[in-house]
């Protein structure tokens, strides 16, 4: 009996040591920020200069991508002269005709939106660029704009950031 006891006392004291001893590091938001070289970002008002305005995209651009940065970074945004810098606009927004029914009227309309994004890492100039990304969705043409913009907008949104944050701060 004794031996026993003594037995599962080593492997308990053992096991204990273990979890002690071991550092496991992972990271959910797959960012791959050096904080002890970038520590702020700069995010410039991205503009609408669409031919096709829709008012309440640029705010919600804006609001987004800043709540990007704030919940999946410890970087501190900063009014201006960040390490980090982010500007750009807003460069098309437009619907097409996607499909045509046997009718031939139109069934399904793609909603196109793309931003010109300027990024600089002041520094690591290596990693600067200045170029353009885009998503789409679609929706039944039987629906008015006016009833699902605001949900695809967002949608399409959250699919730019997604991008332009992989691109500027996550090691994909």
């Amino acid at each position: 009996m004794k031996r026993n006891t003594v037995y599962s006392l080593v492997v308990f004291m053992v096991s204990v040591l273990a979890l002690v001893s071991c550092k496991v590091s992972y990271k959910l938001n797959g960012a791959s920020i050096d904080y002890n070289t970038i520590k702020t970002i700069t995010i410039d008002a991205f503009t609408n200069r669409a031919s096709y305005q829709w008012a309440p995209m640029a705010p919600m651009f804006n609001n987004s991508i800043s709540d990007k940065y704030n919940s999946q970074t410890k970087l501190r945004q900063v009014k201006r002269d960040g390490d980090l810098m982010l500007s750009g606009e807003i460069s098309s927004y437009d619907q097409t005709n996607k499909s045509v029914s046997a009718d031939g009227y139109s069934s399904m309309v793609q909603l196109r939106m793309s931003v010109k994004v300027k990024f600089t890492n002041n520094k690591k100039h290596e990693q600067d660029f200045d170029k353009s990304f885009s998503a789409s969705r679609e929706y039944d043409s039987s629906q008015q704009l006016s009833a699902v913009q605001e949900e695809l907008v967002q949608q399409m949104i959250d699919d730019i950031i997604d991008q332009v944050f992989n691109a500027t701060v996550a090691s994909w």
